[in-house]
């Protein structure tokens, strides 16, 4: 745990806060995966059904109001996963069958020693007081307690911001990817794999 004098960074999440996790990592990512995941109630009840807090990091004001969740990768898991039959649950199997064979062009391959980043988000009341900052240095401090020895990301051209805030906090961009005509499905051109080298 790591506090701040206005906010507390804590492993995980508490369950009374999945639901909101569910709607604020929708607002996040709604423009990127809104086509496939739509109707938005359907999106939210799978967010919220797998979503792992073994794989994130949240942060909370002092009164424990949540402000932001930083999820992440490894070999045992993700932040959001689940199965086909997870998506089958909201979509049924035959909306769940598509909806898992587009989504699997999002994904990335796992690389040993690198932590792969899965995600983070910051309330719109909460952006500006530095909680994003605090997510990243989290994020590394569990690279570096996982004996990882860089952050991988990746950082779509549609967001500037994220990919500024990544450059300041010592985020390298590498290659970037053109994902071609799947841009009309995900609203985004091109991606860009960015690194961080952790200090052990």
């Amino acid at each position: 745990m790591t506090n701040n004098t206005t906010f507390v960074i804590n492993p995980g999440f508490s369950p009374v806060h999945r639901k909101q996790i569910a709607h604020m990592f929708w607002q996040a990512f709604r423009g990127k995966l809104g086509l496939i995941m739509n109707p938005e109630e359907k999106a939210l009840a799978f967010v919220e059904a797998v979503a792992n807090p073994n794989f994130a990091i949240s942060a909370l004001d002092q009164d424990g109001t949540l402000l932001g969740v930083a999820g992440f990768k490894t070999a045992q898991g993700g932040f959001i996963g689940g199965e086909l039959a997870d998506l089958a649950k909201p979509y049924g199997w035959l909306g769940a069958l598509w909806r898992g064979l587009v989504l699997a062009f999002l994904e990335r391959s796992l690389e040993k020693d690198i932590l792969l980043m899965d995600g983070i988000f910051v309330d719109e009341a909460a952006r500006g007081k530095g909680v994003g900052s605090a997510l990243l240095l989290a994020i590394k401090d569990k690279a570096a307690e996982l004996s990882c020895s860089q952050v991988r990301l990746d950082v779509i051209d549609i967001n500037p911001r994220a990919r500024a805030l990544y450059e300041r906090q010592g985020f390298v961009a590498q290659e970037t990817e053109d994902i071609g005509f799947l841009r009309h499905i995900f609203g985004f051109q091109k991606a860009t794999k960015m690194l961080y080298e952790v200090s052990q």
